[in-house]
């Protein structure tokens, strides 16, 4: 099973508030997941976001690989792989 950190998109149409989570990588975007580790927020100015560091951490640590936003964000917030 090959897991992914990535975002699911929550809000309203035209304003998008997305989660940051850990899901299977065959599941749909907004589908099923495993864990939520965090917030993204791109309609504030600037973007604001909340990562939980240690589930982040634990999740890179046992093979969980980040899309490229998602990356950038922990880029952002200090997380390294």
């Amino acid at each position: 099973m090959a897991v992914k950190i990535r975002l699911r998109r929550m809000g309203q149409k035209k304003v998008p508030f997305y989660r940051i989570i850990v899901a299977d990588s065959r599941s749909p975007r907004d589908g099923r997941f495993i864990e939520e580790i965090g917030t993204y927020d791109p309609n504030t100015n600037p973007s604001t976001f909340k990562v939980n560091e240690e589930l982040a951490k634990k999740w890179l640590a046992n093979g969980a690989q980040p899309t490229e936003v998602v990356s950038k964000i922990f880029k952002l917030a200090g997380i390294e792989k």
